[in-house]
This record gives structure tokens, sequence and C-alpha cells, in this order.
């Protein structure tokens, strides 16, 4: 027979007791572990979060659209400027420094300009530094002195270079980021490869940039735009890209040294939008001047293009050497690319060409934006979903450049 004394019993009482509390306890206990686990996950995305949001409120800064009130304290931080001229290797050139007032010793990135005469004074490049810096990360945007007079050489990809060297030794040697803006972005891609300055930068952000350059002069000579597949998309080239072409290999269209300056005097104000200038440099050519330079201001013309060709042949060395395209493949540096789908002075293309060749652990994030034409948010029509691709690309980089 089974022992029923008064012990017996009262251990099996015990024992359920146990097991009963034990089983209300363990409600509490998942509980807990769930909690932990829910804290664990949201700090680790809390980051990510806030680089969201503040790429809502960067991208709406850069559009000159108001912040929405709810995202105004993740771009709220104070802002110093400050200009200096940096003393490199390669020479001394002008730059400002973004300095965040609560985090002086802030994350750092390198802002390039493309080719516009402003260099870093373009009022998109300083909103865009600017909206950078009050999220909390040091912006530095030196100037280029070649990229600013319309001129994509090589000697710009030591500048950049030596400009993240310099950033990286005034953060506590840690390396920096950059971001380039149109031509500047391969030239980035150039100086990342370079074991040089390698050690000094983070990650490279390419935005509207070339992949290889006699393929976007192809380009503005037939509008045909070869992607990597094999396959070719027509966009009517901007006028723009032509010019800068002839601007900087003007020797080679103007065949009197006595017309050089005074029709590149016309070109100049054209490129720099003066028109008052433009007028003005226009009245002072001679006849067989004002013939000559009206048929290069005609970048479709048979004559102009012929002479478009010639160039590029002539100069064939010097666009493979401002071409990051063969220099990608073995690139260990992060790598962030964006472009304007329907972008007509860069063709989307050569950031396919890119994106084909970087190797998959390098290449962090590529988009191809309808939001964006060439530097500017005025795509035809955007979707919802564009806006949103677009928010998470620049979050990504937001959160790149935050991190040490």
């Amino acid at each position: 027979m089974p022992d029923r004394s008064p012990n017996t019993t009262s251990r099996l009482a015990a024992r359920l007791q146990r097991r009963r509390e034990a089983l209300r306890q363990r409600p509490r206990l998942y509980a807990a572990i769930v909690g932990i686990v829910v804290a664990f996950l949201a700090a680790l995305a809390w980051p990510f979060t806030i680089a969201h949001l503040q790429s809502i409120a960067v991208l709406d800064l850069v559009a000159n659209k108001p912040v929405p009130l709810l995202l105004r304290r993740v771009v709220a931080e104070p802002i110093t400027t400050r200009d200096l001229t940096l003393p490199l290797p390669s020479g001394a050139v002008r730059a400002r420094l973004y300095t965040p007032v609560h985090h002086p010793d802030a994350p750092a990135i390198v802002v390039l300009h493309g080719v516009h005469h402003l260099g870093m004074d373009e009022p998109r490049l300083v909103a865009f530094a600017s909206a950078m810096a009050s999220c909390g990360i040091r912006v530095l945007t030196p100037e280029l002195p070649d990229i600013k007079d319309y001129h994509v050489g090589a000697n710009s990809i030591a500048t950049i270079g030596d400009s993240a060297a310099w950033l990286a030794q005034q953060s506590g040697n840690h390396p920096v980021g950059i971001m380039g803006l149109s031509f500047s972005g391969g030239l980035s891609l150039l100086a990342a490869a370079s074991p040089e300055w390698r050690p000094s930068i983070k990650f490279v952000v390419t935005i509207g940039s070339q992949d290889e350059m006699s393929r976007v002069a192809d380009f503005y000579l037939t509008g045909y735009d070869q992607l990597p597949d094999g396959s070719v998309e027509t966009i009517k080239p901007h006028e723009y890209g032509a010019l800068v072409l002839e601007y900087e290999n003007l020797k080679d269209f103007v065949p009197a040294p006595a017309d050089l300056e005074p029709i590149r005097a016309v070109l100049r104000a054209h490129l720099y939008e003066d028109h008052a200038g433009e007028i003005a440099a226009t009245a002072r050519l001679t006849p067989a001047q004002l013939s000559l330079a009206t048929q290069l201001m005609d970048t479709t013309s048979p004559a102009t293009r012929k002479l478009l060709a010639a160039a590029e042949t002539r100069h064939i060395q010097e666009m493979a050497g401002v071409s990051p395209h063969g220099h990608l493949a073995t690139l260990t540096t992060p790598v962030y690319l964006l472009h304007g789908a329907g972008d007509n002075i860069i063709p989307s293309a050569e950031t396919q060409w890119m994106e084909a060749e970087l190797p998959s652990e390098t290449l962090k994030a590529a988009l191809i934006s309808p939001v964006l034409s060439h530097l500017d948010m005025d795509g035809a029509n955007p979707t919802f979903a564009d806006q949103l691709r677009l928010v998470h690309f620049f979050a990504l980089v937001l959160h790149a450049a935050e991190s040490r």
C-alpha cells in the first residue's frame, strides 16, 4: 500500500505548491525575457531610426522645404563655420569646416563640390553641409581649383585624397567619409583606390558621377546611354557637358591663339550663367570670332560634333586618368552610389557600370532615383516609394558618417 503518512503528504503538498508557483512565475519570466530582447533590439535599431528621421529632415533642408515640426529636433544642433586654408602636399586650398557646437570632435566627412564656378560657396553645397553638421557631423568642404574652373583633371584626385588625410589627422587619425558630387565622385573613388589615401577614407559616396569619361563624352555626341547589360537608353544630352569639354580643351577648338581668350570669355560667362557678362564678351568679338563662338555654342551642329569627336580621341589617355573604370574590382573601401534616373549631364548608366564592377562586400548601397535629375531633387513624377528609397539611402549614409 502507498505510504500516506503525514510527512509524506506534506512533502507532496509542498512539491505541488512549488510547481504551481513556478507555473505562475513562468509568464513573468517570459515577459522579462521578451522585454530584454525588445529593449536590446530597440537599442540596436534606434541609431537607424534617428538616421532615417535625420535623412528626411536633411533632404527637406536641401530642397528648401520646411522641415516637419516633429523632425526639427533631429537637425537642431547649432553649428559654427570656419574658413581656412589647408596646407596640403598637393598644394594649399581654400576650405570651410562646419562643426556642430555640442560635438566638436564628432565623426567627420569631406563633401566635394562638382563642376561649378562657385566652388565651396555653391548654395546647394552650403545647404547640404550645414544640414549634415546640424545632425552632429563635422563637414569639410575643400575647394577643388581645377574643377571650379571646369577642368576635370587628375590633379584633383590628390587634392581629394590629401583633404581626407588632413581631416583624418585632425580627427585623431580616425578615417573619414568622402562624398563627391558629379565628377568629383568618380575622382573620390580613385583617391580611395590609392594606397596613399586609402587608410584615411572610411567610405565613399558618389552622387551623379562618372565611371568612364570617354563613354560620357560619347554620350554628349550621340545621346546614347549604354548599360552594362548591352541595352541602350536614349537621352537628349544637356549642352552643359559638351560645353565643359570644349572649355577645358579650347585649344582643340580654336586654332588661332589670338582668338582663345575672347572666345573663352564667352564660354565662361555662358557656363557661369552670367547673361550680362556673356552679352558683353560677345560684343567684343570680331566677326570671325563671333562665327566660331556661335558654332561652338551649338553643340549639336555637325561641325562641332566633329571637333568634339577629334578632341575625345586626342585626350583619351587623360580621360582614362579620371575614370574609376578598371580600378574598382579591388577596392576595399565601402561605397554608396546614387544617381538621378533622368540625369542628362552624366547618365545614370555610369553608376550601373560602377555597381557592376564593385565587389559585393564593398558596395553597400546603390540607387537610381527618379527623385533626382543631376544634383537637384526635381525629377519627373517620383512616387512615394521613390521618396522612401531615397530617404533610406541617405539614412544609410548618415549612419555610416556618424559611426566611428
